[in-house]
């Protein structure tokens, strides 16, 4: 199992807006994400994509909570306040991405992420049954008796080497 996170796509987003990769380098991208993908599948790999998406005013909300709490704070980088700046590109930048590299052969799943607990339990779930797989339950183990030989006798405890018990 390979499993990529979204920052793979950034050169079509992130990459691209903030002028992190040269034109050709995009297009390049956007030209060959898909027949990479496209290999994957063809060779048997099971590629699934998910985009968590997140209303405005929730993104609004969870920008204004990691100002407010210092616990958060550290999820708010310059980069990230520059975005703010340049969501209209970026929001471009996605729908161009996704024009592309949202195919039959390989979609893109798209989970609505303001609630982000049933988000991941929706994404779990709908994970879970992308894969083809068969129960492997194990069969119910009954432990038989131990065995048992009277002759048998241990050697000196004082003659072996322990581990000191400092907890």
């Amino acid at each position: 199992m390979v499993l990529f996170d979204r920052s793979w796509y950034n050169r079509a987003g992130v990459e691209q807006v903030m002028g992190f990769c040269s034109k050709d380098e995009y297009i390049e991208f956007l030209r060959s994400c898909p027949e990479f993908e496209r290999m994957l599948i063809h060779s048997g790999i099971i590629v699934i994509k998910y985009w968590f998406s997140v209303s405005d005013k929730e993104q609004e909300i969870r920008f204004e909570s990691r100002i407010d709490d210092p616990t958060k704070r550290w999820k708010l980088s310059p980069m990230d306040l520059k975005s703010r700046e340049k969501w209209v590109e970026y929001s471009r930048a996605k729908d161009r991405m996704f024009a592309v590299t949202d195919t039959k052969q390989c979609p893109w799943w798209v989970v609505p992420s303001d609630d982000k607990k049933r988000a991941r339990l929706n994404c779990i779930s709908h994970l879970l049954n992308q894969i083809p797989y068969k129960d492997l339950t194990p069969e119910p183990i009954k432990l038989p008796p131990r065995g048992d030989d009277e002759t048998y006798v241990r050697p000196p405890i004082d003659e072996q080497s322990f581990v000191p018990q400092e907890y």
